[in-house]
């Protein structure tokens, strides 16, 4: 197959994705035999912490604070959600697409309801099992005669205050991922669940506040993420904090939002609109000695010490 002036006579072995190079050969001009190697990387394993978005709050009247969404993670001994053990790392295959999703928070109503579920955080790719974290759970509402519970999720929302009802039943948290909801209290509104914690019941006049996130040094120093968010109060009462790790606080008026990219919950409101639930976020970490630096979506590479750190605020791709 040689060319008559020398070229390319094909490959003498063709390499895996568990070999370290593959060979080629020329003959030139004079037949004389060349052969040089090429590298191909193998399959390496990668680190994840991956956040659904976080749930909307309840709105009037005396809506419950959203859950947080879904907290998986592999990273050192660190858990995930609700308790769970941290998971095993996965495995990324040469030349493999990975199509890496980050949810959305959930949307809160600016007037009265019950606030929307987070949306979905994944990495997926062939020969991958997905792994999947759910959206958290919207906070409850209810109107004076009813009662609103909180919905489930990766964390549940809080349920709804009440005024000579039920109490709004705590939404329910994922297993491994999240924590439940508060339950409302006849009058004041309960906190969403957080990753580490549940939320805190209503009582009385007091807004039950969102339930703890969890810390994780993945991205080399710690941050807390995942928390739910505050319940509203009653008649001028306390507000129901947000949970550390980005849960927004409920309010007697405009609630606040859960923060951006950590799947925070948002505050429940009495009288006005409830806060959106926070974007979630996918972390990758790998062996820099690995890494392709084939990315879209624009996440932001660090590193620390031998591996590369990959944190993706929006939805994109790997290719291994």
């Amino acid at each position: 197959m040689a060319k008559e002036n020398g070229g390319i006579i094909g490959v003498v072995n063709t390499p895996t994705t568990t070999t370290a190079s593959g060979v080629w050969a020329i003959e030139d001009q004079y037949n004389a035999r060349v052969s040089n190697t090429w590298p191909v990387r193998a399959s390496y394993t990668v680190d994840f912490l991956v956040i659904a978005g976080g749930g909307g709050g309840g709105a009037a009247a005396r809506g419950g604070g959203g859950g947080a969404g879904g907290y998986r993670n592999s990273f050192s001994t660190e858990p995930s959600g609700g308790g769970g053990p941290s998971e095993s790392t996965i495995t990324f295959n040469n030349n493999t697409v990975y199509t890496i999703t980050v949810g959305g928070g959930g949307t809160s109503p600016s007037v009265s309801g019950i606030g929307g579920n987070g949306n979905d955080s994944s990495i997926a790719g062939t020969g991958l099992t997905t792994i999947t974290s759910t959206g958290g759970g919207g906070g409850g509402a209810t109107a004076l005669s009813g009662s609103g519970g909180g919905q489930s999720g990766g964390s549940g929302g809080g349920g709804a205050g009440t005024v000579g009802a039920p109490n709004g039943n705590a939404g329910t948290g994922t297993a491994n991922q999240g924590r439940n909801g508060g339950a409302g209290a006849n009058y004041a509104a309960a906190g969403g669940g957080g990753a580490n914690t549940a939320g805190t019941n209503g009582s009385f006049s007091a807004g039950g506040a969102g339930g703890a996130g969890l810390s994780s040094s993945i991205t080399a120093s710690p941050v807390s993420r995942g928390g739910g968010g505050g319940g509203s109060p009653y008649a001028g009462g306390p507000n129901g904090a947000g949970g550390t790790g980005g849960g927004g606080a409920g309010s007697g008026g405009f609630a606040t939002p859960g923060d951006a990219n950590t799947g925070g919950g948002g505050g429940g409101s009495t009288n006005n609109g409830g806060g959106a639930g926070g974007k979630g976020v996918v972390i990758l970490r790998m062996p820099t000695a690995s890494f392709s630096n084939q990315t879209t979506g624009s996440p932001t590479i660090s590193t620390d010490g031998s591996d590369t750190i990959l944190v993706y605020n929006d939805t994109g791709s790997y290719t291994a």
